[in-house]
């Protein structure tokens, strides 16, 4: 199946006083229509980066996409100027931000920024676009959206505002939804909420969904294939059933050995760790950048940096080793 969506070989550095930060290396990875995308690391491994750059929204300076293309239907998003990315953006792709308190603006109305994507991008009245953002509301589980629509954010909580802004990213019905972690300041509960409400929107629109979290646990929720980043490069992609059944990287063992599990026995309570911390990424090192923290480590993962490479049917490790048997692969 053609991917909607598609990013290949994308770098992306920053100029910073203390050096070059390399933010994304080399990275790859598709979008299928009306699937979702998992990507997971942990802070600073690039996978914000990765989405901001396909909205176009890196700052130059101080950053800087090097290398790479990011198609949407085929088409390079990195030769569009800005105007014709003003078009994408809200239109075609929609993107939800991580903290929604920074992301609305805090003097207009919920109902006047819902509204404005509607108005610009599809030529609505200010009538048409009322009600329109009336019924969004109404979808993303807002009660009383008739009144609601003349708060300002701060009248609304933490999950009330995350479901404000789903609904400013649906408003013009994209393609594609990018959701840059939208749980990590909500409690548990909420969490689930909008975790569902995601999946049900999905369902009802059949749009492409590409969601950014730390959280392995909402991965297994949401994601149809899963990407798991690290110091800027990918090193595990695999759909989300063989991830979790057989991962193979020792980065994404790490990481499920490091959620809590119900099945485990009281013996079994203490909660993994990785040792050590991720390279900063100005210092480049030969080798795999997680060498240093990694459990199966050989002499060869310290001289060179291994590519993603197919293990199994649609099953991509970057690793010298087989995590299954502890061997060197050749």
């Amino acid at each position: 199946m053609e991917p909607i969506l598609e990013l290949q070989d994308l770098e992306v550095k920053f100029h910073t006083l203390d050096g070059v930060v390399n933010a994304v290396n080399g990275v790859s990875y598709r979008v299928e229509r009306g699937k979702t995308l998992g990507i997971v690391g942990e802070s600073g491994c690039g996978k914000s980066v990765s989405v901001l750059s396909i909205m176009r929204l890196i700052q130059d300076p101080p950053g800087k996409i090097k290398e790479g293309k990011i198609l949407l239907r085929g088409k390079d998003l990195l030769d569009y100027s800005e105007q014709q990315m003003e078009r994408v953006r809200g239109a075609e792709i929609g993107m939800v931000f991580q903290d929604p308190m920074t992301s609305l603006n805090p003097v207009l109305t919920i109902g006047k920024q819902v509204r404005e994507a509607m108005i610009v991008h599809k030529g609505l009245s200010r009538e048409e676009a009322e009600e329109r953002a009336v019924g969004l509301l109404n979808l993303v589980g807002i009660p009383n959206p008739e009144q609601r629509i003349g708060d300002y954010p701060h009248q609304f909580s933490g999950g009330m505002r995350q479901r404000a802004m789903i609904a400013m990213a649906l408003s013009c019905s994209p393609e594609i939804l990018i959701a840059d972690e939208p749980t990590t300041a909500l409690d548990v509960t909420i969490q689930a909420q909008i975790i569902e409400l995601t999946k049900r929107l999905q369902a009802e629109l059949g749009m492409a969904v590409i969601w950014i979290t730390h959280d392995l646990g909402v991965v297994a929720e949401l994601a149809d294939d899963v990407v798991v980043m690290y110091a800027g490069y990918i090193v595990e992609e695999a759909d989300v059933f063989q991830l979790y059944e057989n991962p193979r990287h020792p980065y994404t063992i790490a990481l499920l050995h490091s959620l809590p599990r119900v099945d485990r026995g009281q013996q079994d309570q203490r909660l993994a760790t990785i040792p050590g911390f991720p390279p900063d990424g100005i210092t480049v090192l030969p080798g795999c950048p997680l060498a240093p923290r990694c459990n199966f480590v050989v002499e060869r993962c310290m001289q060179e940096n291994p590519s993603l490479t197919l293990v199994d049917t649609d099953h991509k490790i970057a690793c010298w080793v087989d995590t299954t048997t502890g061997k060197e692969r050749t």
